[in-house]
C-alpha cells in the first residue's frame, strides 16, 4: 500500500508527464489521439492516487476539488466513450497548474 506522501509525489509525476506534453498546445491536443490518451491515462492516475488519500491529508488542503478530481477519474475511467476533449483540455490548462502548487504545499505540511 502506497503511503500519502507516495501518492502525493504520484500526483506530481502525473502533472510533470502531462505538462512535457500540454507545451505543444491545444492544436497539437485536437491534432494528436496519442496526446489525447496520455493526458486521459495521466488525469486516471491523478484521480487514483487522490482516491487514495486519507481524510486527513485532504484536510490539509480543503480548496482542493478532491471529490471532482476523483469523480473526474470514474468518469475517464468507466465512461470512456463520452469523454469531453474540451474538459480535458481545460483541466489541465486551468486545473493543474493550480493542484500542483497546492501539492506541493501538502508535501511541505507533511515533511520531506
Amino acid at each position: 500500500m502506497r503511503d500519502p506522501r507516495e501518492r502525493l509525489l504520484d500526483i506530481l509525476e502525473a502533472i510533470g508527464h502531462i505538462e512535457r506534453y500540454a507545451v505543444r498546445g491545444r492544436q497539437a491536443f485536437e491534432r494528436d489521439e496519442l496526446i489525447q490518451n496520455w493526458f486521459v491515462h495521466h488525469l486516471q492516475s491523478i484521480g487514483e492516487a487522490a482516491r487514495g488519500l486519507p481524510a486527513d491529508v485532504l484536510a490539509k488542503a480543503p480548496d482542493i476539488p478532491w471529490s471532482k478530481i476523483t469523480g473526474m477519474r470514474h468518469i475517464l475511467v468507466h465512461d470512456y466513450f463520452n469523454i469531453d476533449k474540451d474538459l480535458v483540455w481545460d483541466v489541465v490548462e486551468r486545473d493543474l497548474p493550480d493542484l500542483k502548487g497546492n501539492i506541493h504545499a501538502i508535501l511541505q505540511k507533511l515533511g520531506r
